[in-house]
């Protein structure tokens, strides 16, 4: 069955994870100065915040990295109102 076959219930939609990402993209990850330089911080403040548990972080092949959504819910959760 297609796509254009389905019915509406059966159409996935924009907050379906299997869509979140477009296409075939992997999704985006920075090295612990890109994040210290985006947010005008050191990147021992970015290493205390993943020493704490407050920012995740990823090890590939010994290659510290932060996610991308990982970083956007460590903002989200630290933002002032």
């Amino acid at each position: 069955m297609t796509y254009r076959n389905r019915r509406p219930a059966e159409r996935k939609t924009d907050d379906d994870p299997a869509r979140r990402h477009s296409g075939n993209a992997l999704p985006k990850f920075y090295d612990i100065r890109s994040v210290a330089n985006s947010l005008d911080v050191s990147e021992r403040t970015v290493r205390r915040w993943v020493a704490k548990g407050d920012l995740i972080i990823h090890r590939i092949n010994g290659v510290v990295r932060v996610g991308e959504l990982d970083l956007r819910a460590f903002l989200a959760l630290h933002r002032e109102v």
